[in-house]
């Protein structure tokens, strides 16, 4: 039996993060976006509001809630501020999703707790300079010395690094059969050796931290292993299946935004003795955005409700990902058509949300890397 309504606890959760997303998120995304200021006020009342560790157990801190609430979370964020849904999303599905999935009961009370309670960001290590799409690529090193692993390598575009006390980071810890053997390992920030540089100037998303990792023979106990040794790629293939329901919730919140700027625009704007939402041509753009923002949610939505079951969930995070990513693209791109020349500046808002877009069509795995998982998962 198919049932579209949200539960009880997924209304209240939806309504309270609206309000604050509007109240409280919004109104600084402009300056934001201006001055790269991260939302450091934001997290803190997130935090109270017991948001940082939504889905994880109340073991660790968490709410104990599901995916979908989560998913709800970030589309509302996102949709106030993506930089501040980026920064959210990052914290739960790449920084508590693999200490959850994969660690010990020790691992998980001290690495996963304090994200749960907002005391440290959620991070994870996984792309280099090399190994972007190819995450085999991976060149950074983990070596037994003793009792301990010894570091060596860099990581780069790492989201929320600066502000993680911890992170798990994929490294190269031997070679089987002239296969590399890639293990995740927890690696504390402060750690000797190990620099987090945050100086990158990018197209958007601009309020969120984006860093690149140095780790020069850093040192962290064998204990320190995240899950089993080896089993790093099949870890992180499962994280990021959980994180492409973030990305496409992100894409749905800023979807709606650009759409709802559209419309209160079309409402308002006359040309030739008429408001735009007169002109025929304006209703069908606003209905197929519409439309397309709907599709994108319910399918970002299935994913989930798939992952919070227990089922197989990697074809459909897939493609609410690669869908949502294109669509809110799409959508960004007609609103500022439907702004005119208004919505090329930066008062308007607009040229923001594509901007911001744009990222999702490539981290989480690019479009064409999701339409490779697709075609894998469909019998191709």
């Amino acid at each position: 039996m198919l049932n579209f309504d949200l539960t009880e606890e997924q209304q209240m959760i939806k309504k309270m993060i609206r309000e604050f997303a509007d109240e409280v998120v919004a109104p600084g995304a402009i300056d934001r976006d201006r001055t790269k200021e991260f939302p450091v006020e934001v997290f803190k009342q997130l935090s109270e509001m017991g948001m940082m560790g939504l889905p994880f157990s109340e073991e660790y801190g968490g709410g104990g809630a599901d995916t979908i609430s989560f998913a709800i979370v970030t589309e509302e964020l996102s949709r106030a501020c993506a930089s501040t849904g980026i920064t959210y999303s990052a914290h739960i599905s790449l920084g508590g999703a693999p200490l959850n999935l994969f660690g010990t009961e020790e691992q998980k009370h001290t690495y996963l707790t304090p994200i749960c309670t907002g005391e440290s960001f959620g991070a994870f290590g996984l792309t280099e300079s090399n190994a972007g799409s190819d995450a085999g690529g991976t060149q950074t090193t983990a070596k037994v010395d003793g009792n301990d692993y010894v570091i060596n390598g860099s990581k780069v575009f790492i989201t929320n690094a600066s502000y993680a006390k911890h992170l798990a980071i994929t490294a190269i810890t031997g070679t089987e059969g002239g296969k590399k053997e890639v293990s995740a390992i927890i690696v504390p920030t402060d750690a000797e050796g190990f620099t987090v540089i945050d100086n990158y100037e990018k197209m958007g998303l601009n309020a969120s931290n984006t860093t690149e990792l140095v780790l020069d023979n850093v040192r962290v106990p064998k204990e320190n292993l995240l899950g089993t040794q080896g089993n790093g790629f099949r870890q992180f293939l499962v994280t990021l299946d959980g994180g492409r329901i973030g990305i496409g919730a992100m894409a749905v919140g800023i979807a709606q935004a650009a759409f709802d700027r559209a419309l209160r625009y079309s409402k308002e704007r006359k040309q030739f003795g008429k408001t735009l939402s007169e002109f025929q041509i304006t209703q069908f753009k606003l209905a197929d955005m519409a439309m397309k923002i709907e599709l994108a949610r319910n399918m970002v939505h299935k994913a989930a409700w798939l992952k919070d079951q227990g089922r197989p969930f990697s074809k459909e995070a897939s493609m609410c990902k690669l869908y949502a990513s294109e669509i809110a693209m799409e959508v960004a791109s007609e609103a500022i058509q439907i702004h005119g020349g208004y919505g090329y500046m930066k008062e308007y808002e607009v040229e923001r949300y594509m901007r911001d877009a744009k990222l999702l069509e490539i981290g989480e795995g690019t479009s064409e890397v999701q339409r490779m998982v697709i075609a894998r998962l469909i019998g191709c």
